[in-house]
């Protein structure tokens, strides 16, 4: 259509049709408006001229105005309709009688440049043959008026104010020439269109065959319909196998973790422990381990995510960082291989390096990746880091003296399970995920990730990202024309850059599982975290925010406060779930406290202080033996204020309970024979065991689970209308259902906009 429009105007035709004739119109109200407020003006300079001529020059040149404005006024009101030819007409030549009377009062040759304004009024608020009118009569007024009226304007003057009054008229007509075009190349292709649809309604007659082929069509679909619903119901068996041997796998995992987080811990805490000093070397090397083992920890995490949502669905926690710290860690985290191996280590950072916005657990991830690799993969030499800053995008790159990649090899480098070649594996170790994960890291930050490699010199692998998120640009202007859009006219000034506004929500919740929750798969939201339904409505009240968010274990109370006063504003909804948090009891009753492993020194003394468990005797109940020793030690350690018992099951528990009754239970809750629910069944039916505290040490993380909220109900102060609830109905539907997420039939997707 572009291509159209500017062959259109590059042909001759400069007019449009007969049936329409396209302007740009200033209405003569607002010059009206103007004229007052210029003679205003004026009489506000005057009041401050202390030369009594000049004054009384201003003064009478603002009543000019006046009179000017009045007169149009009259005019256009004069037979008691308004005409607002007449009164563009007597404003352009009195605008024009005004720019030589002032020019004549105040004896400013210079006054006579704004000669071109009433050209160009002439051209918006009458047309552009009255343009025309104006220019010829200020000419002939420019040449016919005595020298003296002109105040003895030189000829250069003269010749320059005659450029400007004919060079307005001659962009004003410009103008109007190609929105001649424009509006006549419209037109024509309105015809155009109305001339399609005659012809579209002589094929009504074919369309009725062709529907009687879709519904022989649609007998075929019925049929696959039936197999896709059984596709999915295996699709969905499947979705939920893999979301429960995720989470069994997360909690085996945990454990051995929980035994080098925890020793590792208590070594580097509590080194005496052990007996004679600890060399400083192997606390360093401990160190190490401990951060690494830490990392694994929020790997973990990682791997419950994508265990609830889709790979294209994860959101990253991104955060202004420096970003010298995450490759310091990154380098920190691989030295002892390098050492090993005798290969050198450089990292080449600039100094003015400014803070970076990412997600720090994942490029920290990326570069881990890539160091670990390269230091593998090198026998001789070592690697170089180098990192640098074009424009917005921040470049990483790795290059190591290693054996290098073969070019066919290059290409499949960063997919799922892929390596060089087949001896790769036995000789290095590793599955081949690394880099097709760094890969997908790097891509949700909108980055790319290259590899460059030598055969027997060595193998660079860059990646870049944006350093800051982007701004949305709208499009330029005339960026397309397409006949089938309805004509608007604009009402404000056109915007170059608008900045996307993140969505604000108001979080309403005891703990903070939900907000680990949001922040993590929402990238870019607006969370403000509150303790009480007073502190909620405050913040809407000073703040209004897009919803209100309330994580609470009871529904029903959760409605119940929000009945109550203060209410909240109105048109705010209120969006209750209940998700149960990292210390949550819902499903181990008896319980006081619940720690999720790995657990280490600080935690587990930070439980029994919370407890008012300061010394006695605390029942350990475990079945690994790994787990029994850690917590074993760590109580050990506290200067004799502790002892501990063991127990290996929830049978052996019970025995030592009745017959020592100790101060405090640390019970897991999987166990062969008698596991810990059966314990805490029998615990709350006994008297004699009820007072006891227990504190829950499991691998399993509420959040972790396949199902993590039970329900989900919205409410509106004042009732939700019938739009609302329509679209309520069917984002919820669309979101929920399994049938429409799968493709299957289902809620039709509304197309946005």
């Amino acid at each position: 259509m572009v291509a159209d429009l500017k062959s259109w105007l590059r042909s001759g035709r400069r007019r449009p049709g007969r049936d329409f004739q396209a302007e740009l119109y200033v209405g003569p109200q607002i010059v009206i408006i103007a004229l007052l407020l210029i003679a205003q003006i004026l009489v506000f300079l005057s009041d401050l001229e202390n030369r009594a001529a000049v004054h009384w020059q201003i003064v009478y040149f603002a009543i000019c105005f006046y009179a000017l404005a009045g007169l149009a006024w009259w005019t256009g009101r004069g037979a008691g309709t308004w005409r607002p030819r007449a009164a563009s007409w007597v404003i352009v030549c009195g605008i024009t009688g005004l720019v030589f009377l002032g020019n004549y009062w105040l004896a400013a040759p210079g006054f006579l440049m704004l000669v071109s304004l009433p050209v160009l009024l002439a051209a918006t608020m009458i047309g552009l043959p009255a343009a025309t009118v104006i220019a010829v009569g200020a000419t002939l007024l420019l040449l016919l008026l005595p020298p003296s009226f002109t105040s003895g304007a030189p000829a250069p003057l003269m010749l320059t104010v005659l450029v400007v009054i004919w060079g307005t008229w001659g962009l004003t007509r410009a103008l109007y020439t190609h929105l001649y075009a424009v509006t006549d190349w419209s037109w024509q292709y309105a015809r155009q269109a109305a001339a399609l649809m005659a012809e579209a309604k002589t094929r009504k007659i074919t369309l009725a065959q062709a529907l009687d082929d879709l519904a022989h069509a649609n007998q075929q679909l019925t049929r696959l319909n039936v197999w896709a619903e059984a596709m999915r119901r295996t699709a969905e068996d499947a979705r939920t196998a893999k979301a429960e041997f995720v989470s069994n796998v997360s909690h085996e995992l945990r454990t051995p973790l929980n035994m080098i987080t925890g020793f590792t811990e208590m070594i580097l805490g509590s080194p005496q422990t052990y007996g004679d000093q600890i060399p400083p070397t192997l606390l360093a090397d401990l160190a190490v381990i401990q951060r690494n083992a830490q990392h694994l920890a929020e790997l973990i995490d990682d791997v419950l995510d994508l265990s609830q949502v889709d790979t294209d669905q994860m959101a990253l926690t991104k955060e202004q960082v420096r970003f010298q710290d995450i490759v310091d860690e990154a380098a920190t985290a691989v030295q002892p291989l390098f050492d090993s191996k005798r290969l050198y280590l450089h990292l080449a950072l600039p100094d003015d390096l400014p803070p970076v916005f990412c997600d720090r657990t994942r490029i920290r991830e990326v570069i881990l990746n890539l160091l670990s690799n390269a230091g593998r993969f090198t026998e001789r030499g070592g690697v170089r880091l180098r990192v640098w800053l074009e424009g917005i995008n921040l470049f990483v790159s790795v290059a190591d003296t290693g054996m290098g990649i073969a070019p066919d090899a290059q290409q499949r480098l960063f997919q799922p399970f892929q390596q060089a070649d087949g001896t790769i594996r036995r000789r290095f170790g590793g599955a081949g995920l690394g880099l097709s994960i760094s890969k997908r890291f790097v891509e949700l930050h909108e980055g790319e990730i290259w590899v460059e490699s030598q055969e027997e010199i060595g193998t660079t692998i860059t990646f870049r990202f944006p350093i800051r998120p982007p701004a949305q640009v709208l499009d330029g202007y005339m960026r397309g024309i397409v006949p089938a859009w309805e004509y608007a006219q604009r009402t404000s000034p056109s915007i170059n850059l608008k900045v996307a506004v993140p969505p604000r929500f108001v979080l309403l919740e005891a703990g903070d599982a939900l907000r680990r929750l949001l922040t993590r798969y929402w990238d870019g939201a607006e969370l403000v975290p509150v303790q009480t339904m007073t502190q909620a409505c405050a913040e809407l009240a000073n703040h209004p925010a897009q919803a209100l968010l309330i994580n609470d274990v009871s529904m029903s109370e959760a409605l119940k406060r929000l009945k109550a006063p203060p209410a909240l504003p109105e048109n705010t909804p209120a969006i209750i779930c209940s998700i149960p948090g990292a210390d949550d009891l819902s499903d181990c009753p008896g319980a006081a406290i619940r720690l999720v492993k790995p657990i280490g020194q600080e935690a587990l003394l930070a439980a029994l202080d919370r407890l008012g468990v300061h010394e006695g005797s605390v029942l350990i109940v475990d079945d690994e033996p790994d787990a029994l020793q850690l917590f074993g030690r760590i109580l050990s350690s506290q200067g004799g204020r502790y002892r501990v018992l063991l127990a290996r099951d929830g049978a052996e528990a019970l025995t030592i309970l009745r017959e020592r009754r100790p101060a405090v239970m640390l019970l897991d809750l999987v166990m062969p024979n008698v596991d810990g629910f059966q314990l805490l069944e029998i615990c709350a039916g006994d008297p004699a065991l009820r007072e006891i505290p227990i504190v829950i040490i499991s691998a399993r993380d509420p959040l972790g689970r396949p199902i993590v909220s039970s329900a989900l109900a919205v409410t509106q102060r004042g009732g939700l209308s019938v739009p609302q609830l329509l679209a309520g109905i069917e984002a919820l539907s669309r979101g929920l259902s399994v049938v429409s997420r799968d493709g299957a039939p289902g809620v039709a997707e509304t197309p946005p906009g």
